[in-house]
């Protein structure tokens, strides 16, 4: 009974100078080798923490840097835009917007603000309201409704317009569907006064977008295929504007002209899409305060070769060159 205790008793007593003796030496190899120890085997854990923390601040300035370079790229396109349009003449109490987008890479520029009367450039938008209606019937244009739109879009004609306009439920249901479209700052005009529709140039881009677009449009392709269709059989005599920026006859668009009856002055306007330097553009010119119709005209072809040259690197001195041949 008492030989097997007492081994234990004797390991008992053993382990305070076992213990006393580890102590001893990791004093010793810690007075040694403190200061080699702390380098060889801390420097490696700070080292990458140290690398994290460079790694992670470098990523950020590049992220900052690649968010400023971007912020600094969308704004040296409007001061390019501006630049060129100091070389188009504009007379003391005429009024211009322009707004520009280049297809294929999604950048965009512009120019002056405001609201605008739409003039007869309205009837794009009174088209795409209708095949909109047309589509949440589930239905195709009648043959009637396509009469009118070709009439319309064509030869700009005014009472095929009217007709539409009361079809799609006039401003009410114009708004609608802007809304819809993403328009923000258009409303329709009072009454049967379509062509009073205030816009702006930036509107008329997000309303070229939902024609031109090839994604995030609420037209379908048959919708959008067919007001593409009717913007390049424009009548002889009404192809003037934003094509003037295309390179030969790769264009498509609709002009509005109207002289107000309070000051005698012209409203002119013109949107469209054009192809230039081997891209498309969409292109959105407003004015108003024309002194004659075809001043108007001038400018806004001037204004759309400024616009499309922010992009394919031609000179201010183009545009101004254009308008006074014009």
């Amino acid at each position: 009974m008492d030989s097997p205790s007492r081994p234990r008793r004797r390991r008992r007593a053993r382990r305070p100078r076992r213990r006393a003796l580890v102590a001893l030496a990791l004093a010793l190899i810690t007075v040694g080798c403190g200061t080699a120890a702390g380098t060889m085997y801390m420097t490696p854990w700070a080292r990458p923490r140290a690398e994290t923390v460079s790694s992670s601040a470098s990523q950020a300035a590049d992220g900052e840097e690649a968010v400023e370079s971007a912020t600094e790229a969308a704004v040296d396109r409007d001061a390019l835009l501006a630049a060129a349009m100091e070389s188009v003449g504009v007379a003391d109490g005429t009024e211009v917007s322009v707004a520009v987008l280049e297809a294929d890479s999604g950048e965009t520029a512009s120019y002056g603000g405001g609201v605008f009367d739409t003039a007869s450039i309205v009837k794009v938008d009174i088209l795409a309201a209708l095949l909109l209606r047309a589509q949440d019937a589930g239905r195709t244009p009648t043959a009637e409704e396509k009469a009118y739109a070709a009439a319309m879009i064509e030869n700009s004609d005014n009472d095929s317009t009217s007709a539409l306009w009361r079809a799609i439920g006039t401003a009410d249901g114009l708004d609608a569907a802007n809304e819809r479209f993403g328009l923000t700052g258009t409303a329709g005009g009072d009454g049967p006064l379509w062509g009073l529709t205030q816009t702006t140039a930036t509107d008329q881009l997000t309303l070229l977008r939902q024609v031109f677009g090839a994604t995030g449009s609420e037209l379908d392709e048959a919708s959008r295929a067919y007001v593409r269709e009717l913007m390049e059989r424009i009548a002889v005599g009404q192809r003037w504007g934003v094509s003037a920026a295309a390179d030969g006859a790769a264009w498509a668009l609709k002009n509005g002209w109207l002289r107000r009856s309070t000051t005698g002055l012209w409203v002119i306007n013109s949107i469209g899409r054009v192809t230039a330097g081997g891209h498309d553009h969409l292109v959105a010119v407003l004015s108003r305060g024309n002194a004659t119709r075809e001043e108007g005209i001038a400018l806004a072809e001037a204004v759309a070769r400024a616009a499309v040259s922010v992009f394919t690197g031609g000179t201010a001195g183009d545009a101004a060159g254009a308008q006074s041949a014009s």
